[in-house]
């Protein structure tokens, strides 16, 4: 089995590789004995991020990562909405400004998915909209296009 140590800006990860009957047999246990807690589902989402990253590598384009990922988070036994609209409540009127949310993860999690150069303060700033309108307290914004996963995630708390 093949160790690797992975890190966000807050905390510490550790999961292995390749070893996916094992994930599953775990993940099952766990779901069994009760209800997951946001902080085991936020690091299931992270040990998919870098199954995919590991996987694909950087330079493809974020459909293609958004992709991957569902189906990664789909197959470890999690609820997914992947695109899921987020209207805009003004006062007394919804308005339906087109914002989507990459990945809604148990109805907990926002994952925004970006395959850029650098993620910048604007990145930030849309994470932190998208989970005040959606009232979720955790995000992940998820930068695929770096040599290592680890630089390129950040850990979103509202």
């Amino acid at each position: 089995m093949e160790e690797s140590l992975y890190s966000t800006k807050e905390i510490s990860y550790e999961f292995f590789l390749p070893q996916r009957t094992q994930r599953k047999t775990q993940s099952c246990t766990k779901e069994k004995s009760g209800i997951m807690t946001t902080e085991e589902i936020f690091k299931k989402v992270l040990d998919c991020s870098f199954l995919v990253h590991t996987a694909l590598g950087p330079g493809l384009l974020e459909s293609a990562y958004l992709e991957c990922l569902y189906f990664e988070l789909l197959h470890s036994g999690l609820k997914v909405e992947k695109q899921k609209p987020l209207p805009l409540i003004y006062k007394e009127v919804k308005l339906d400004a087109g914002y989507r949310l990459d990945l809604l993860v148990e109805d907990r999690i926002v994952v925004e998915i970006k395959s850029i150069e650098t993620l910048a303060d604007i990145h930030m700033a849309q994470i932190l909209t998208y989970l005040k309108l959606s009232n979720c307290r955790l995000g992940l914004l998820a930068n695929f296009n770096v040599l290592h996963l680890k630089d390129g995630i950040r850990r979103v708390i509202l």
